[in-house]
Order: structure tokens, then C-alpha cells, then sequence
């Protein structure tokens, strides 16, 4: 699924699925950072994209629809320079058309990073 996609140019991995969140990690280095070398915000938000975005589709649990973001807003509160952060993506809302995720993400020590709000939108598949 994440084949040639920019989940494997970021080397985004899912790590835990459960009923009550989804949780992903990715590397901390040099290939995400921000020319002064500490994390870019724009890798952390993409993150939390694909973590909240692959909890929406395992809620609608349906090869008929479609997942797409439309709205997302981080904070970012600490900065980091090497290591992994991971995502974790936990229902706010769960409804059949949108969705509303609150996107942990943390570093290895569970210090917050990122607080990340994502909305997406569940459409049908074009036939």
C-alpha cells in the first residue's frame, strides 16, 4: 500500500492498530529536517496525515469509499533532531462521512511534539 508513495519516502511504518487508535513512527534524519537540522513541521504534519488518514479507513472498514483529508492543523512544541517520532491517532468523532482525529506525536521518551487535529471526509469509490 505505501509502495512509491511519499509514506515510503518518509519510511512511515504502522506500528500498533487497535480499536481505539492507530499508531505510526518515522525516523528522525537528516532527509526530514529543516535546514538548520532539527525535524521539518511540514514531515510531522504529513505524519499525522497518514496515521489519522489510515485510521479513518480501517473505522469505515469498506473497499467502497474513499479516505481524504480536509482539514488539519498542528502545533508544534518541541523540536528534535534524531531518533523516531511517532503518531498516534485517536477518534475524536466518528461518523459515516466525516471524521475528526486528534494526532498525538511524541518521541521515543513520550515527550509531546506535535499536537496535530485532522478532519477527513469518507467518499464513495467512482464505479
Amino acid at each position: 500500500m505505501f509502495k512509491n508513495t511519499l509514506m515510503e519516502t518518509l519510511d512511515i511504518e504502522i506500528v500498533e492498530i487497535t480499536d481505539e487508535y492507530v499508531l505510526g513512527k518515522m525516523p528522525v534524519t537528516p532527509k526530514v529536517h529543516q535546514p538548520d537540522g532539527v525535524l521539518h513541521g511540514g514531515a510531522t504534519v504529513a505524519l499525522a496525515e497518514t496515521i489519522g488518514s489510515m485510521a479513518s479507513l480501517l473505522l469505515n472498514n469498506s473497499s467502497e469509499c474513499i479516505i481524504r483529508g480536509i482539514e488539519i492543523s498542528a502545533n508544534h512544541v518541541k523540536s528534535i533532531r534524531e531518533g523516531f517520532v511517532f503518531a498516534k491517532a485517536s477518534a475524536i468523532h466518528k461518523g459515516r462521512t466525516t471524521q475528526l482525529w486528534d494526532i498525538k506525536i511524541t518521541d521515543e521518551e513520550d515527550n509531546l511534539i506535535s499536537l496535530v487535529k485532522l478532519t477527513t471526509i469518507s467518499l464513495p469509490k467512482k464505479s
